[in-house]
């Protein structure tokens, strides 16, 4: 990490402890409260400020005659933000995750809100793909299927705009720059063009049906490349194309998905048509369906103005009761095999547990078994525990 690097890390998290630290002497129009995180706002709601973050301490015990894998620690997210909304219609967040060593950029960005919805710039997810759009927070497993790796954009630097339309029809789309870690981007030639449109035909408190359609179209200088981990994250890729020659990509994705009071299920399909006649114009494609049930009766819970899962709220916490117990499915494949690029296939099998102590509390075990075409299988057995606040 540069010097620069650090300075901004150690100016973030004292600004933090000095909100966190400051006597609590607001103006009589002023609320500050816990609500699953901090919020501070006026009596109009018209100016608010949340801050908090989110800690998931991650452990690996893997075994496989054919891959080397091997049993590990690691803090998977460690990240802190400041996000809020000024006078009614200017909105902004500023997240940084420190689990790499420094300060990368996460959610930092400024958006203008309208009667149509909202228009955002700045460093975000594109919006792409049901389960990437779903914060990690709130994610079954502990980490994301194998297409979804290997195919959706996640975050990147540009605009975006957004809505909604009651609690059954949301849509993005936006324009972005190929971003690091910082959210810098100095190759115009390599950006994203995507969007998603999603739809419920059915919505109550506990019961919907989702359907959701995506694509985003790549502009590349010259290479591309796919690949994913084994869906744990400590450890190396038993698939990937390496970089080759290509000047584009066009990704399409289609999702379902239910919750049937303690029963959810939810599915997505991937394509990748590349532009690349060096390599045959190599097609690839994944898909992956999972599904819960809680014991203790909870449904998992749905954000309308985003299209994805939401918190959830044990019907009794840790303490008062059991909290929330919930069993787990998941099956995942993905082909990066076509043409000339020989990237491997993948198919993994996932089941586990989660017990929800509180709203920001949990306890996460998924077992993996990860079986690669023509190469071998590994197994990963993963504990994760996580707070928010």
């Amino acid at each position: 990490m540069t010097f620069k690097q650090h300075r901004m890390s150690a100016l973030f998290v004292v600004g933090l402890a000095a909100l966190l630290l400051a006597p609590v002497a607001l103006a009589d129009d002023w609320v500050a409260k816990w609500s699953n995180g901090h919020k501070i706002e006026n009596s109009d709601k018209g100016h608010k400020l949340k801050f908090g973050g989110r800690i998931q301490a991650d452990y690996q015990f893997a075994d496989s005659d054919e891959f080397d894998v091997e049993d590990g620690f690691e803090f998977r997210r460690a990240r802190l933000f400041f996000s809020g909304t000024v006078y009614n219609r200017i909105e902004f967040k500023a997240q940084y995750d420190f689990a790499g060593g420094d300060a990368d950029f996460k959610d930092v960005w400024l958006g203008i809100k309208n009667d149509w919805g909202k228009i955002k710039f700045g460093h975000f997810k594109e919006h792409f793909s049901l389960e990437e759009l779903t914060s990690s927070k709130y994610l079954t497993f502990l980490e994301r299927s194998l297409p979804v790796q290997a195919f959706s954009p996640s975050r990147n630097s540009g605009v975006g705009f957004e809505g909604k339309n009651g609690d059954k029809f949301n849509w993005g789309v936006g324009w972005y720059y190929d971003a690091d870690g910082f959210g810098v981007s100095t190759d115009e030639d390599n950006t994203n063009l995507t969007g998603r449109i999603a739809f419920r035909p059915y919505y109550e408190d506990g019961n919907l049906f989702h359907i959701g359609l995506g694509a985003t179209f790549k502009d590349r200088a010259s290479s591309i490349r796919f690949r994913a981990r084994p869906e744990n994250h400590i450890g190396g890729r038993l698939v990937d194309t390496k970089s080759f020659s290509a000047s584009g990509a066009d990704i399409f994705n289609f999702e379902l998905a239910t919750v049937a009071g303690p029963f959810w299920a939810s599915a997505e399909y991937f394509s990748a048509d590349v532009d690349s006649s060096a390599n045959g114009d190599p097609s690839f494609d994944g898909a992956y369906v999972q599904a819960g049930w809680f014991l203790t009766g909870e449904s998992r819970a749905f954000k309308t103005s985003s299209g994805a899962f939401n918190r959830i709220k044990p019907a009794a916490n840790f303490g008062e009761g059991s909290g929330a117990w919930e069993l787990k499915f998941r099956y995942s494949t993905i082909d990066l095999n076509d043409g000339t690029i020989s990237g491997g296939e993948e198919d993994n099998i996932s089941v586990g547990v989660n017990w929800y102590l509180n709203p920001v509390t949990r306890l996460m075990i998924d077992y993996v078994d990860a079986d690669v075409d023509n190469k071998g299988d590994a197994q990963y057995f993963l504990v994760r525990w996580q707070v928010d606040f």
